[in-house]
């Protein structure tokens, strides 16, 4: 979705239980890094249930353009001839990721070990995004940036490294991306990278590189942090993915099942991984009724079918601790908190502030506009729960797909309908949304 398209607002209506089962789409996590690992390899890599979102398209695009071939060949199936490690050519214009920081960043790395340089560029959402952090750790491995905006805003032309260096880095923010991209980087230069993390995030990455045939060595760093340490210069070979349904997509599907009542939703093949999984451990504890009917592994990540029960919840503290492995699915648990029992206090969101817009303040206006008593303390969002909401509001979405599908599926309970001014970001990520929610029972037109 182009940040010039024309607005296409949506109305979620209470129409009653939802009922039924589904599967939502590949994980947007997986299917980035399924197509940047695939071009990176030699040979074939055949990847199924991909996510066919603007975001993954976007990358598929950018992956073609440095040199990879990548063809699809049936619904949710891809193929991708890659040209092995430090093999990417000169592209011959801008790389555009329109609003994909995941895929910006992560091909950042990949470029960053290259001979080669790139200008990156996106939407009007993505160019406001700090790619410094990125950047920092790139250029102590050899590579040069020029033409940023301020905090290495995009447009911004990486200069990939003729000799890239190995590095040991401590991260100062806990983020998958920055992590990802200097192993990435790391796969072109000679000797082990190390990259130090405080906060455990996402392990994709280094489960896919070793899936790929790349040698990683992982221990625990301190109390909560882990560090992973790359084997430079590997010949990554092609190797086959099957990409498991996205847990951030279910998350509204599930929340949805939770909040309106007599609902029974099941979802299946829902990616469980520990790192992943902090939205359930809220919902729990927060009284939710969800039931694993089978579990199993698909691709190197574990996966279950979940049963999901309307539930009467009650408001909860969600540690700072918890945020990396459920940072994209704070806006659907506020929804849950509004129609909790009690006060739901989530810290230390600052992470929130520089995703596709301020999510933290735009998840708070969200509610706020809908009669729920919300307020922001330093990093920390509060949500004052009465078990039901009024609803009745128009929200901003900012160009953000997740406050666009957590404000849809705030109105499937609301006393009144709620009305976002935006619903074509959803594509970014989860295509199919509205029609999922439409098959369920929900009233969204």
């Amino acid at each position: 979705m182009s940040h010039s398209a024309p607005a296409l607002p949506l109305t979620a209506r209470r129409a009653g239980a939802l009922t039924g089962r589904v599967r939502v789409p590949g994980d947007k996590s997986i299917s980035q890094r399924s197509l940047i690992l695939g071009a990176m390899a030699v040979g074939e890599t055949k990847i199924m249930g991909l996510l066919e979102g603007e975001d993954v398209f976007n990358t598929g695009k950018v992956m073609q353009a440095l040199g990879a071939s990548v063809e699809r060949i049936g619904e949710g199936a891809w193929r991708v001839l890659g040209v092995g490690v430090g093999g990417f050519a000169q592209p011959s214009a801008p790389l555009y990721f329109g609003n994909s920081g995941t895929g910006c960043r992560l091909v950042m790395g990949a470029v960053a070990g290259c001979p080669i340089q790139a200008v990156f560029d996106g939407d009007a959402s993505l160019r406001t995004r700090p790619m410094r952090r990125i950047l920092d750790p790139l250029e102590l491995m050899g590579a040069r940036t020029s033409d940023g905006a301020e905090g290495g805003r995009l447009p911004v032309t990486v200069h990939g490294a003729v000799d890239p260096m190995p590095i040991e880095y401590e991260s100062p923010v806990p983020s998958a991306q920055v992590k990802s991209a200097v192993l990435l980087a790391g796969l072109a230069a000679p000797g082990a990278t190390t990259v130090i993390e405080n906060e455990a995030t996402r392990d994709h990455t280094e489960k896919m590189l070793a899936h790929f045939g790349a040698k990683l060595k992982i221990s625990a760093h301190g109390d909560h942090g882990r560090r992973i340490t790359l084997e430079g210069q590997p010949e990554l070979e092609a190797a086959p993915v099957t990409v498991p349904a996205d847990p951030s997509s279910a998350a509204f599907p599930m929340v949805a099942a939770l909040i309106a009542p007599g609902s029974e939703v099941i979802l299946d093949g829902v990616m469980t991984n520990p790192l992943r999984a902090g939205l359930l451990t809220c919902l729990r504890e927060m009284g939710a009724s969800i039931e694993v009917l089978a579990s199993r592994n698909e691709g190197g990540e574990d996966v279950a079918d979940l049963r999901v029960r309307a539930s009467a919840l009650k408001g909860i503290d969600v540690p700072a601790a918890r945020a990396p492995s459920m940072i994209d699915e704070y806006p659907i648990l506020a929804v849950a908190a509004s129609f909790a029992e009690g006060v739901t206090r989530m810290r230390g969101l600052k992470e929130l502030r520089v995703k596709e817009s301020d999510r933290l303040a735009g998840t708070a206006e969200m509610l706020r506009v809908n009669g729920v008593a919300v307020e922001i303390e330093g990093d920390d969002l509060i949500v004052h729960g009465k078990g039901r909401a009024a609803g009745g509001g128009l929200v901003a979405t900012h160009m953000d797909h997740r406050i666009a599908m957590a404000a849809l599926v705030f109105g499937v309970a609301t006393e009144q309908p709620v009305r976002v001014d935006d619903m074509g970001f959803i594509a970014t990520s989860f295509p199919g949304f509205v029609d999922m929610m439409r098959s369920l029972g929900a009233d969204l037109s």
